[in-house]
């Protein structure tokens, strides 16, 4: 499942790549979030049951709007804008820093999950990570880079959101409301920017392969895994979409992976790795010692 998780994410940025040669990322995001929420109206109900669905809905509609935008709508239409001005592979190893950005605003903000030490040391590596990313793009391409940048931080921010006013939702029931959410407010701006001619069977097949399962199944993967594995396992998925998605980069777009790009690749994985904790040096240290 992780996997599976992983080679869908990893795909979803090779498909905003072409679909946004012909469409607005407004008319791009409206067709992927709008057939998501469709595809997770007629799953969800079956999996929660339909009246528990509208009850939960009902009683948290309010943070339910917000994550909504700061979750969905919003860092989907900068990551599709982005993407009109970069590679998708270095979309990919800047959305691979939310994990940074959501212990950055938890240290200010969020003081129940805020990190010190090894760990705020972990923050600063990768954002020298993403510095170095969005720095060492040309003129031209350095608001396409914080695009991005701004995306991972509406993740982070709406994962932080999800934690502590969403927490007694069940999880398929905030992927429905948030994406029905989304559709709505995507919508005018989506119709309205939309092409006056029919687009290509490639822009076609890439909305397609956004909405179903890059985004549909992707969250009931998503969150199957955190229920059966945990969170802590799931969170692996950080390290496997960037190199993955750069795969799909250079051999269906023929996009270049250069030093820059692997460089900051490793120093946000690396700040990743620290910032999670999920590389601990003192834990190292003590196996060490222990196998001695």
């Amino acid at each position: 499942m992780l996997l599976s998780l992983a080679l869908i994410w990893g795909a979803s940025f090779m498909f905003i790549k072409v679909a946004v040669r012909q469409l607005t990322p407004a008319t791009l995001i409206m067709g992927r979030i709008g057939l998501a929420a469709l595809t997770l109206a007629l799953v969800v109900p079956v999996l929660v049951g339909g009246r528990e669905t509208l009850r939960q809905m009902r009683e948290n509609a309010g943070w339910l709007v917000v994550v909504a935008l700061v979750n969905t709508a919003v860092p989907f239409w900068l990551l599709s804008w982005g993407e009109t001005r970069i590679d998708s592979g270095l979309a990919s190893i800047i959305q691979a820093a939310v994990p940074i950005f959501n212990a950055l605003i938890a240290f200010g903000f969020f003081h129940e999950v805020r990190v010190t030490g090894v760990r705020l040391a972990g923050i600063a590596i990768g954002f020298v990570g993403v510095a170095l990313l969005v720095g060492a793009q040309p003129q031209g391409r350095v608001l396409g880079a914080l695009a991005v940048v701004g995306m991972a931080l509406c993740y982070a921010l709406g994962g932080l959101l999800v934690g502590r006013h969403l927490s007694r939702v069940r999880p398929p029931v905030v992927a429905l409301a948030t994406t029905a959410v989304s559709a709505l407010v995507a919508l005018p701006a989506g119709i309205a920017q939309a092409p006056h001619h029919l687009p290509g069977w490639k822009a076609i097949g890439s909305v397609l392969a956004l909405g179903v399962p890059g985004t549909a199944l992707a969250y009931l993967l998503f969150f199957g895994l955190i229920a059966g594995a945990g969170a802590a396992y799931t969170s692996l998925v950080t390290y496997l979409i960037p190199p993955i998605a750069l795969g799909y980069g250079a051999i269906f777009l023929g996009e270049g992976i250069g030093a820059v790009a692997l460089g900051g690749l490793a120093l946000v994985l690396g700040g990743v790795a620290l910032g999670t904790g999920a590389l601990n040096p003192a834990r190292l240290r003590r196996g060490v010692v222990s196998e001695v």
